[in-house]
């Protein structure tokens, strides 16, 4: 399923169905592949708005969840979105609970999925010499409870991005902004009804960063999903729709009668 990009201004999005917007934010090694599943259950009741990052685009000063954040918020004033779901995987989730923080009065609820800003274990600390793909295989599938989801396709992207020398500075770079960058202190300042959606596998940001989200963030709550790890949307797509759903319809207005 392929997927027009628009292009508005300096921004490309893929914009897909009507209705209230869910936004979606992908993490530091994410595609659009990530959200495919997402997107088609969404798209029947909801505006699915996915951003392209620009992750490996900003200059090396303003690589950091920082910079990420003002990008989202120069694309959510440009496209003028209200009401907004807004999801984030990994540091999406990061970016996603700055931008809450900085401009609550655009986000209707929030939601969270292998989330940092309070823990997360990165890619490691140091990167091998360029051009070890068993390395990258072997990291990029623990990404996933089951190792056969990080498919050649995954991996040659990942690889692809690894082995451009200044492509891994920005990302050991937004790494380490993301570890800098701890929200624990701010996250009982969030209003917005959120849900937490973990896998239970997750080794990257593991449960009990989940349940540590779920005690800061006043109005949350916590779904965990077995046999799966740091990407449910993309591992476990049916069940983590389901779980979505359920919290998105307690939000619809009461119908009118």
């Amino acid at each position: 399923m392929s997927y027009e990009v628009k292009q508005d201004g300096k921004f490309k999005y893929i914009e897909e169905g009507e209705g209230e917007v869910l936004m979606l934010l992908h993490g530091l090694f994410g595609a659009l592949s990530n959200f495919q599943d997402l997107i088609e259950h969404f798209k029947k009741t909801n505006k699915v708005v996915v951003p392209l990052l620009p992750l490996l685009d900003l200059d090396l000063l303003h690589t950091s969840v920082g910079g990420l954040q003002k990008f989202v918020q120069r694309f959510i004033e440009h496209r003028d979105y209200n009401n907004i779901h807004l999801l984030g995987n990994s540091l999406g989730g990061h970016v996603a609970l700055v931008y809450v923080l900085k401009h609550p009065e655009r986000i209707k609820s929030l939601i969270l999925t292998g989330s940092s800003g309070l823990f997360e274990n990165g890619m490691g600390d140091s990167y091998p010499k360029r051009g070890d793909k068993e390395y990258i295989r072997k990291k990029t599938e623990l990404t996933f409870y089951d190792p056969a989801m990080a498919t050649d396709e995954l991996v040659n992207e990942v690889f692809e991005i690894t082995n451009n020398r200044l492509k891994v500075i920005k990302i050991i770079a937004l790494a380490k902004s993301a570890i800098r960058n701890n929200l624990g202190e701010e996250l009982n300042q969030i209003k917005q009804p959120t849900c937490l959606i973990w896998g239970n596998n997750d080794t990257i940001t593991p449960p009990f960063v989940g349940k540590e989200f779920h005690r800061l963030i006043p109005n949350s709550e916590l779904h965990f999903i077995d046999k799966c790890g740091h990407a449910p949307m993309m591992e476990v797509p049916a069940e983590f729709n389901v779980v979505l759903g359920g919290f998105l319809d307690k939000l619809k207005p009461a119908a009118t009668v």
